[in-house]
């Protein structure tokens, strides 16, 4: 983990460009995490509530595909146990017995069924007043995205920055399994995440190698700024990536 006095993130180059264009402030964005999968037949109805919310300009929309699906005959191709892993931090940080699809999160405090609209917006809503902490990206030169986080007040102390790079849209056809012969579409598909610091309640710079935002040439990305191990969603940005070359 890299932290929070290193503001430097080495890695190696990738090809990826940030869109030119001005900084976008993530303060009051709320993010909704969506955990699904493409093995699992309760999990449609929430993946296309997940691209009316990804519409509004308030909201940073993410789906997370988990991989504890895979043996039912489809083995979902954006699934990650790593995602499995944070929806498991979730399940502790929320008193639950055990992880289940499709659950959606809001701002890392509110959790429902995936497809239960009402609950869903309420818990958005809900969610929104946490989430206070200003967060800007801008890229002083080409290689280098300059991410500012305001002050305020971490209750656990310090919190992770994290950064998600994201593909908009990916629609898949579903050969196998509960699935089988349904055409999927799935919105701001997460491919990587990486801790990129830590924020105790100061203001906070952390410069970041443009090359390291599309870490497999996705074309959007956020920065969240969370509690450890899964909770309060203090601030987050989310800006379009443009692959080299596009």
């Amino acid at each position: 983990m890299t932290r929070m006095m290193k503001t430097i993130i080495q890695t190696a180059a990738l090809a990826a460009v940030l869109v030119s264009g001005p900084a976008l402030a993530g303060s009051n964005k709320v993010v909704v995490e969506l955990y699904t999968s493409q093995g699992c037949s309760s999990c449609p109805p929430a993946d296309a509530l997940l691209g009316e919310l990804a519409a509004r300009d308030d909201v940073i929309a993410l789906s997370f595909h988990v991989d504890y699906w895979n043996y039912l005959g489809w083995k979902d191709p954006f699934s990650s146990a790593a995602y499995t892993d944070r929806q498991r931090n979730y399940r502790a940080a929320f008193g639950l017995r055990y992880v289940y699809t499709p659950q959606i999160i809001s701002g890392g405090t509110q959790q429902s069924v995936g497809s239960h609209r009402g609950k869903v917006l309420r818990g958005i809503e809900k969610a929104r007043t946490a989430q206070q902490v200003k967060v800007d990206i801008g890229h002083p030169d080409k290689k280098t995205a300059l991410v500012t986080i305001g002050a305020g007040k971490a209750s656990a102390g310090k919190a992770t920055v994290w950064l998600f790079a994201y593909d908009s849209e990916h629609s898949t056809d579903i050969r196998r399994g509960e699935n089988s012969g349904v055409k999927l579409v799935n919105t701001n598909v997460v491919r990587a995440m990486r801790r990129i610091g830590e924020w105790n309640g100061r203001k906070l710079q952390i410069s970041v190698p443009i090359a390291m935002m599309g870490l497999e040439k996705q074309d959007g990305c956020a920065i969240v700024v969370q509690s450890e191990r899964g909770g309060t969603i203090y601030g987050a940005a989310d800006f379009p990536l443009m692959k080299k070359g596009s």
